[in-house]
């Protein structure tokens, strides 16, 4: 049976942030100090000799007790704490209202989470879409496709906010008018990487951001693992667009498969690196992403509040030979070139190139198609 854990009120919050903030001093000692003190604000409170009292032999010999009374001479807490809200970044702990239940429902929970913008909303549905960071147009096109009708079916959109893959569904869903929370293996208030900056400055105003890690924290490689057990916590389920056979993606589908979370993984061919993670994460049992409608109907058996999306693309929009060159495209890139060959070898549709052009470019103004370069198109 798990231990009652104390609710924690808003008077309480710099106590908490303390706690986070302390060297050394991880999510086993909090959660350690918590279940044997109870709250923040006591632990504070402790003389030395009363905190020795509470602590395990180990933790003694560190100088836990001498490190925690230090922090707490040396640092103005209350005074840091208001300095958050200056800097528009806000602090939640486990016990607190404000806290994610998804999140605190696994073992390894963050004790506290920094955050800015908002958090996702518990009684709505969330998915994670992550994949390769050099991803390749297919992969692209897949990332915006389910990024967009997940979110216009009411569904948060949780990444990692990755260049690739991650950040390319996110910015579909802020996009499309949705929600999404950037999950960050550095402070909340450092961008990284820099070339989504952007996406970043979106998220803050129409999504969210989150950490463990306190402000000012530099991204470094062994912050980004741990960071994907919060990507995966806070969804409900998980898609893999693109991963190759050995991909850091793979480091968040073993710990949603952990968490107990459904996985899906967009099928590639068979000669594809990028699809040789995904196609064995299928083979070893994955749910197929065929359609995000597949994806919603798994979630309304659980949250009644997800809504199956309208088509935005209708094919009643185009004229006979817009709706053949669409048959045609691909989300492999093609030149004009073979494009009109195509339409002469199944249409008998002998189209000028400078009419296929033209009507390329309407198809691209309709979102439907895309140019890629000077002549090479796919699908939107």
């Amino acid at each position: 049976m798990k231990n009652k854990i104390p609710q924690i009120d808003d008077a309480a919050l710099p106590y908490a942030y303390w706690l986070c903030n302390i060297a050394g001093v991880g999510h086993k000692t909090i959660n350690h100090l918590i279940k044997n003190i109870g709250s923040p604000e006591t632990i504070y409170n402790l003389s030395e000799p009363e905190l020795l009292t509470f602590l395990t032999e180990q933790q003694k010999s560190r100088g836990l007790a001498e490190r925690i009374m230090q922090f707490k001479q040396n640092r103005d807490i209350h005074k840091e704490y208001q300095m958050l809200s200056k800097k528009n970044i806000h602090f939640t702990c486990i016990g607190h209202t404000d806290y994610p239940v998804r999140l605190a429902n696994i073992p390894d929970a963050p004790y506290g989470l920094y955050y800015r913008g908002r958090l996702p909303e518990q009684d709505k549905p969330s998915a994670a879409i992550i994949g390769a960071r050099s991803c390749s147009e297919y992969g692209r096109h897949m990332a915006e496709y389910f990024g967009r009708e997940l979110a216009l079916a009411g569904v948060q959109i949780i990444s990692g906010m990755a260049r690739g893959i991650d950040g390319i569904g996110q910015k579909e869903a802020l996009f499309s008018g949705g929600y999404s929370l950037g999950v960050l293996g550095c402070g909340v208030d450092i961008c990284y990487p820099d070339e989504n900056k952007e996406l970043y400055n979106t998220l803050c105003s129409q999504g969210g951001i989150c950490s463990e890690y306190p402000p000012g924290t530099l991204p470094k490689n062994t912050l980004f693992p741990p960071r994907n057990r919060i990507i995966s916590a806070l969804s409900d389920i998980v898609l893999v667009i693109e991963a190759k056979h050995r991909s850091g993606t793979l480091i968040t589908v073993d710990m949603a498969l952990e968490q107990g979370k459904e996985v899906y993984a967009l099928p590639g061919r068979i000669t594809d690196a990028l699809s040789e993670g995904c196609n064995r994460l299928i083979q070893q049992g994955a749910g197929i992403a065929v359609s995000p409608q597949d994806m919603i109907r798994t979630l309304t058996e659980n949250i009644p509040s997800v809504i199956l999306p309208k088509s935005t693309k209708s094919s009643n929009i185009f004229n006979k030979t817009q709706s053949e060159i669409m048959s045609i495209l691909d989300y492999s890139p093609q030149s004009v070139e073979v494009i009109k060959q195509q339409m002469l070898s199944k249409y008998n549709n002998d189209i000028p190139l400078p009419e296929l052009m033209n009507q390329l470019v309407k198809l691209s103004l309709y979102g439907a198609a895309k140019q890629i370069s000077n002549s090479y198109f796919v699908k939107g």
